[in-house]
């Protein structure tokens, strides 16, 4: 069995200047054969789908302001892989608290483009890709894969999901007592691994590059053949996915993008994650068969406080667009100098604030790690897990408090305006 190489099956990237994809590269990768359902239907193409078309262009604009010069100083810096070009902040390992909260800049600037609404943009897992590089021993013996995935990652800013969670089916039994639902090797080849079932749920698969499988640990895994952690083209044969209903493709039917601003741009979509005697190269295996790996992959890889300084981020920033049409929104219905209104409005703006200033805590007070690198502090970023879920629910009930019948009678669609 060869554990490394020079070379990874996929996203090839070894030469001086390789650089980020622009917007039109970004769309032309998704035009690659992958396996997507909807519908009843398979998907030929996922940028011209009115399921997925006008979210794949949204993401467009995000590759192509990385080559804008008026933002290339805030979103991104100079590559450390030798390659002498750039890429986007967060998917290059901080060595300081500075660089932590540049990068935290960057992935505020990159969600403004978005008002905050794309979940899983692509720095969402550079969150991962990101560590790859400083914490590579982690995943020996496959080392040297952790390294060229955050190469070529980085130098082209890849756009990842993750499939982590296992079907919720009888789970009365063990994972390994699963087989015919849950992840697990079939057969090892000298050249890599046949790998079958299931995850969920992979939200934005449809329009990424590769997914990232691994195991979350907190039902442990107990069988060898289930302690897998890799990367996988969305192209690979054997690779399907199952998605929900569209919501962007409900605001086509439905009406225009001027009644559905946000759904009709910015549904990331989820789906079932499926493998189906998939081979999977030996070069995109991070753990194949280490069941103390699998188990730790969560706490040890450095990938959840990474994740919940890009989150909470990303919820500043959409609390931002909340607070700011709550303000449109009682200036239209002749409200906005009631103090009570003034009072619920301001409230809004300090839970921004909050976590804002959560972010703050957890890029500034960085945590030294392994190789010279550092991660954002975790108790602030548990304050965040907290706090995010909890104050989201009140901020949806202040704003039908405080608007009240004004989010009723609205027209029916923005066709009556031609009437």
């Amino acid at each position: 069995m060869s554990t490394t190489s020079d070379t990874s099956s996929s996203m090839e990237s070894d030469t001086v200047g390789v650089r980020p994809f622009t917007g039109e590269e970004y769309l032309e990768s998704l035009r690659d054969g992958r396996e997507i359902w909807i519908y009843g239907e398979r998907v030929k193409d996922v940028t011209t789908h009115p399921a997925f078309r006008n979210t794949a262009r949204m993401i467009a604009r995000l590759y192509d302001a990385l080559h804008d010069p008026a933002l290339q100083d805030v979103l991104t810096t100079e590559t450390d892989t030798g390659s002498g070009s750039r890429t986007h902040k967060y998917f290059k390992a901080p060595k300081s608290g500075e660089e932590q909260l540049a990068a935290r800049d960057a992935i505020a600037a990159w969600s403004r483009l978005t008002y905050g609404w794309l979940g899983r943009s692509p720095d969402y897992k550079a969150s991962f890709l990101g560590t790859l590089g400083a914490n590579s021993e982690f995943y020996r013996p496959f080392e040297a894969n952790a390294r060229a995935w955050y190469k070529k990652a980085q130098e082209r800013v890849m756009y990842l999901n993750h499939a982590i969670i296992h079907p919720p089916v009888d789970r009365d039994r063990g994972i390994h007592e699963r087989a015919e639902v849950c992840v697990h090797i079939e057969k090892e080849t000298d050249a890599g691994m046949y790998v079958s079932g299931a995850k969920v749920v992979a939200t934005g698969s449809a329009l990424t590059h590769a997914t990232f499988v691994a195991h979350h640990g907190l039902i442990p895994v107990q069988d060898r053949n289930y302690a897998v952690v890799f990367m996988v083209p969305m192209n690979t044969p054997g690779v399907k996915l199952i998605s929900r209903a569209s919501y962007e493709n409900a605001a086509a039917v439905m009406g225009t993008p001027f009644d559905y601003p946000l759904s009709s741009r910015l549904d990331e979509n989820d789906a079932i994650f499926v493998l189906d005697h998939a081979f999977i190269p030996w070069e995109d295996v991070f753990v194949g068969g280490d069941i103390e790996r699998a188990n730790n992959f969560f706490p040890q890889t450095g990938f959840l406080p990474r994740a919940l300084l890009q989150g909470c981020t990303r919820l500043s920033v959409k609390l931002e667009f909340i607070a700011g049409l709550m303000l449109k929104a009682v200036e239209a219905t002749g409200t906005k100098d009631y103090r009570g209104v003034q009072t619920r409005v301001g409230e809004v703006i300090s839970y921004r604030n909050l976590f804002w200033s959560l972010s703050e805590a957890m890029a500034r007070n960085a945590t030294p790690w392994t190789n010279g690198a550092v991660l954002p502090n975790m108790e602030a970023a548990s304050a965040y897990q907290v706090f995010g879920s909890t104050f989201y629910p009140v901020i949806k009930n202040l704003i039908e408090q405080t608007l009240a019948s004004g989010l009723i009678y609205l027209n029916s669609s923005s066709v009556d305006f031609k009437n």
